[in-house]
């Protein structure tokens, strides 16, 4: 068994109560394999930082539902606990999708994952302004699905003894065990920013942070019920077979700017014989020696485009590769940073590596949802006419629209039309907003290694 950490809406302490979790767990030396449900990347980042292994996404839209319950399984036989985070509310999904079993109103949703992988959920209820309306809240989502059982509560935001006994006399009637009680704290804050929590590398305070979390949890929750819940599920699964010997090198961007990488994609690259060369383009001179094909993944480059524009000789080095030829794969961030200017909130403008010819500007309108992208054309990573899922989520814009667009888009779950979106233009290059999963769509990083190999020779 696993446990599913699910909040009654967005907002209500679902990742503090995960970090609380899993700080406590590691404490005591034990092995913790998470899940987030959802595209997200920022809290993968927190939760890999403290059990100090890749936290893994759990998204039927970007992947399926098959998959989702393969790399459940997978990942779990390697450690004593598994947890998943759940996203936004528990109920809150995709509106309306028909799959092959029939109509699921829920689609995508905390819930619908705990239906998929059949596991408990701890209904996290922020507190602090609720007394004897918790149980009609907490009798609601009990009532609401019988599909799905919950475990137990977690009250959060409790402001003092006198509010955790009215909590718990109202609660009393529904026989619902409370499984941990965190209190009021305004000493442990996440710091956010505009697109969520800032990530993990730009923390220097975090550790002190975590060792305050795990503090929090050896008192706070009824552990005795809840390891029996935690306990990792044993997996059917055969052991996944040793990736072949590295073919050729694929530089990743990965620093404090391009830090948004599905470990699930990386560990594709690897099965399929690249060696991943991780290098920074805030702090290196250049790329890594020998390598066949660039990824820049998202980030905050807007944030770094300062430090960005500075280093002359990287930004000439990677115009130089792609305009030889070098297959480069550039989501969101990446895409920003091939550009000829970034234009900050302060409206001021920072020279890009610049094979792109557009720049990007940054704004107040945040951009976020599902896409189902059709390909127009062929291009590095999908032959023409292609269907491929992703999400969109950024705040920024292109200032021209691609010659050479990539996609033509829509709403993941309608078929309002998004507009054109992305570029192929060397044809080298694939650069757009939309975020892949390639879990499920295992041609993809095939084709993107075909072209790298081709490259080498």
């Amino acid at each position: 068994m696993a446990l599913v950490i699910a909040g009654e809406r967005s907002g209500v302490g679902k990742t503090t109560v995960t970090l609380t979790l899993l700080a406590s767990l590691c404490r005591r030396g034990n092995t913790v394999q998470s899940f987030k449900v959802g595209p997200d990347y920022i809290d993968p980042m927190f939760h890999a930082y403290v059990t100090g292994q890749p936290c893994r996404n759990l998204d039927p839209v970007l992947t399926s539902e098959v998959y989702v319950q393969q790399c459940f399984a997978r990942h779990c036989s390697e450690s004593e606990y598994a947890l998943v985070e759940g996203v936004m509310g528990l109920f809150d999904g995709i509106s309306s999708f028909v799959t092959g079993k029939g109509q699921i109103t829920d689609f995508a949703s905390t819930a619908h994952i705990a239906r998929l992988l059949d596991l408990p959920v701890l209904l996290v209820i922020d507190c602090s302004r609720l007394s004897g309306s918790v149980a009609a809240i907490a009798h609601g989502y009990c009532s609401f699905d019988s599909r799905i059982k919950i475990a137990g509560l977690i009250l959060n935001r409790v402001g003092s003894d006198r509010h955790l006994s009215l909590l718990k006399d109202s609660l009393q009637p529904l026989q619902l065990p409370i499984l941990g009680v965190l209190r009021r704290q305004d000493h442990i804050t996440i710091p956010d920013r505009h697109l969520g929590l800032v990530p993990t590398a730009e923390l220097p305070e975090l550790k002190a942070l975590i060792d305050r979390l795990a503090d929090l949890g050896d008192t706070c929750f009824d552990w005795q019920r809840l390891l029996t819940l935690l306990a990792s599920p044993t997996s059917a699964l055969p052991p996944a077979p040793y990736p072949p010997p590295p073919t050729l090198k694929i530089a990743v961007a990965r620093d404090r700017a391009f830090n948004f990488y599905y470990q699930d994609n990386l560990d594709l690259l690897q099965k399929l014989g690249a060696e991943l060369v991780f290098w920074s383009p805030l702090a290196d001179a250049g790329l890594p020696e020998d390598v066949a094909g660039i990824y820049f993944g998202g980030g905050f480059p807007e944030v770094f485009a300062q430090q960005l524009a500075a280093n002359t000789s990287t930004r000439d080095a990677v115009k130089t590769a792609i305009l030889a030829g070098m297959p480069t794969i550039a989501e969101c961030g990446g895409l920003m940073y091939l550009c000829e200017q970034i234009i900050d909130f302060a409206e001021k403008s920072w020279s890009m590596v610049g094979v792109l010819p557009t720049s990007v500007a940054m704004g107040g309108r945040l951009t976020l949802g599902y896409r189902r992208a059709v390909a127009l054309r062929d291009s590095l990573l999908v032959p023409a006419g292609t269907n491929i899922y992703g999400h969109e989520f950024h705040r920024s814009s292109l200032v021209a629209t691609p010659h050479q667009p990539l996609f033509e888009t829509y709403r993941y779950d309608c078929e309002e039309n998004m507009g054109l979106e992305g570029w192929n233009m060397p044809e080298n290059i694939h650069a757009s907003y939309v975020h892949l999963h390639w879990g499920a769509s295992v041609e993809i990083p095939q084709r993107f290694i075909q072209q790298c190999l081709v490259f080498a020779k």
